[in-house]
C-alpha cells in the first residue's frame, strides 16, 4: 500500500504468477507513488489498473483477454458516473504478445513488459494525451523493448512507509532473464537475456529493506544461482559470495533464494549454505524430469545422475536441507519408463513440496514444434500419480518435524483469537497460541501436531 495524499489517484494491480512478478508490481507502485497513485484493494474504484500477467500458464493469454472484458465493463460504469478508469497491460504476456493485445483490446491505454515498467510514468503520460484524441486516432501505447539502460537504476528506492506496509519478509530481484533455452520455456523470450545487477545496488536495498523492518529477504531470479554482479572494483560476485556480504546487514535474520538450476549450483554457494546460519535450510531446485531422454529433449543440460549429485553434495553441507522441485509430466515423447523414471528421481530425494504441471506447448519455443504428443488423458493419469508421491512425501516431512523445535518467524495474527502464526526455515506455515507482542520476531516453537498444509506449535520458554 501507498501512503495517502491528497487528491491523489487509486491504483489497482492485479498479479499473476511468479515472486519476481509480486516484485514488480511493488516497484511499479514506487515508480507511480511520486506521481499522486496510492493502491486501492478495490479494482472498481481505481483510477489506473494494471495486470501485471504470466505466460507460464497454460491459455495465459486467453485469461487476460477474459479479465479485460471484465475491465471494459467496469470502464464503462465508470464513465457512468462521471469518472474514468486506465487500463494497463504489464509482465510477459504483454512482452510476448504486445502489438495482438493493443489490436485486439481496444480498451487498454498501456502495454508493457517486464523490462520497460522503470518508464511507466513516462508511458502513463503518454497514454493521458492519447485519451483525449478521437477514438479512431487513439493507439495503446505499446513498449516491449529490451532496454539498454539498467532498469532499476532509474527506479526510485521505496519510501519507508511504503515498505513497513509490505511486511516483514520482502522479495529482492537480483537477477533477470535465462540463458538455458529449455525448450518448454519462454522465458527467454519474454524476459531476455541473463543480466545480473550490481553488487552495491542489491546491497543497498537490501539495507532499505531491513531499516524499513523487513527480518526476511528471499533473492529472485529466473536462474537466481547464475548470479554474476559486479563490485565496485570491477570484479564479479557469484550468489555464494553476494549471500556472505548480506549476511553482514545487520537486524537480517533470514536469506532464501529462487529459482535455481542445477548447473549452477557450485561450490561457493555450497560453502555458503555450510557457513551461513542465515541461509535457510531449503532449496528450490528444479528436475522437471528424471528420464535422460526427456532432460536432453527439453535441453535442461544436465542428467538425472548429475543432478542427484548436486543433491549430494548440498546434503552433505547441509544435512538439515530440504528439497522443493518443479516437475513436467507428458513432455513430448514421454514413454511410460520416462515417467517411471521421474517418479523414482522422486522417491530418491525425497522432497518437501513440489510443484507440477502437465505440459502444454508456449508458441515460439522448440517444445511447440515437437511431434509424438501426449494423449491428454495420459498426462492426467500421469500428474495424479505424480501428486500423490510427493503429497506422500509432504506428509512425512511435516510429520518428521513433530517433536522437534523450530525458530518461527511470527509474522501475524492467527484464524482465530489468541493464536499467531509464522514461517518455520522450510517455509512451513506454523499456527501457535501466542499473543499479538511475539509478532516481529523469531522465537523458539515446538512442533505438537500437523494439520492439512501446515504446522501446529508451542512457544518454548526461554
Amino acid at each position: 500500500m501507498i501512503e495517502t495524499r491528497a487528491n491523489s489517484k487509486k491504483l489497482f494491480i492485479k498479479t499473476y504468477g511468479c515472486q519476481m512478478n509480486v516484485y514488480d508490481s511493488d516497484r511499479m507502485m514506487d515508480a507511480l507513488a511520486p506521481h499522486g497513485y496510492e493502491t486501492t484493494l478495490d479494482m472498481a474504484q481505481a483510477d489506473l489498473v494494471l495486470l501485471n500477467t504470466c505466460h507460464i500458464r497454460e491459455k495465459a493469454s486467453e485469461k487476460v483477454f477474459s479479465e479485460l472484458g471484465r475491465l471494459r465493463e467496469l470502464q464503462d460504469e465508470r464513465r457512468a458516473l462521471g469518472g474514468d478508469m486506465m487500463i494497463g497491460v504489464a509482465g510477459c504476456v504483454a512482452q510476448a504478445e504486445g502489438e495482438e493485445i493493443a489490436r485486439r483490446a481496444p480498451v487498454v491505454d498501456m502495454v508493457f513488459g517486464p523490462q520497460a515498467y522503470h518508464r511507466l510514468p513516462d508511458m502513463l503520460a503518454r497514454a493521458e494525451a492519447q485519451r483525449h484524441l478521437h477514438p479512431s486516432l487513439k493507439r495503446a501505447v505499446v513498449d516491449t523493448d529490451f532496454p539498454e539502460e539498467d532498469k532499476f537504476e532509474h527506479l526510485p528506492a521505496a519510501k519507508k512507509e511504503v515498505t513497513i506496509k509490505r511486511g516483514l519478509t520482502a522479495f529482492l530481484t537480483v537477477q533477470e532473464g535465462c540463458d538455458k533455452f529449455c525448450s518448454f520455456c519462454v522465458v527467454p523470450y519474454t524476459r531476455g537475456a541473463e543480466v545480473s545487477r550490481p553488487v552495491a545496488q542489491v546491497i543497498a536495498e537490501a539495507r532499505g529493506l531491513v531499516e524499513a523492518g523487513v527480518k526476511e529477504i528471499t533473492l529472485l531470479g529466473q536462474n537466481v544461482n547464475a548470479y554474476h554482479g559486479v563490485d565496485d572494483k570491477g570484479r564479479t560476485v557469484g550468489l555464494g559470495a553476494l549471500a556472505y556480504l548480506l549476511a553482514e546487514i545487520g537486524g537480517l535474520e533470514r536469506l532464501r533464494y529462487t529459482t535455481s538450476h542445477p548447473r549452477d549450483m557450485d561450490d561457493a554457494l555450497m560453502a555458503a549454505h555450510r557457513d551461513l546460519d542465515i541461509l535457510m535450510p531449503y532449496l528450490h531446485l528444479p528436475v522437471q524430469s528424471g528420464s535422460d531422454s526427456i532432460l536432453k529433449a527439453m535441453n535442461r543440460r544436465h542428467t538425472a545422475a548429475e543432478y542427484l549429485d548436486v543433491i549430494e553434495r548440498i546434503k552433505t553441507v547441509r544435512p538439515d536441507m530440504a528439497l522443493s522441485g518443479d516437475f513436467i509430466v507428458g513432455f513430448p515423447g514421454e514413454t511410460d519408463q520416462d515417467f517411471e523414471d521421474t517418479l523414482k528421481i522422486i522417491a530418491d530425494v525425497g522432497y518437501a513440496s513440489a510443484y507440477s504441471f502437465k505440459y502444454s506447448t508456449r508458441p515460439g519455443t522448440p517444445g511447440a514444434t515437437l511431434g509424438d504428443q501426449v494423449a491428454e488423458e495420459v498426462k492426467t493419469e500421469r500428474l495424479h500419480r505424480l501428486q500423490e508421491l510427493v503429497n506422500t512425501q509432504t506428509t512425512a516431512f511435516h510429520q518428521s518435524c513433530v517433536g522437534k523445535t523450530l525458530p518461527v518467524l511470527i509474522e501475524r495474527p492467527g484464524r482465530q483469537a489468541g493464536q499467531v502464526g509464522g514461517r518455520s526455515p522450510y517455509l512451513q506455515a506454523v499456527h501457535l497460541e501466542g499473543s499479538a507482542e511475539l509478532i516481529g520476531a523469531i522465537h523458539p516453537v515446538e512442533i505438537i501436531g500437523t494439520s492439512t498444509n501446515s504446522l501446529v506449535g508451542r512457544l518454548k520458554a526461554a
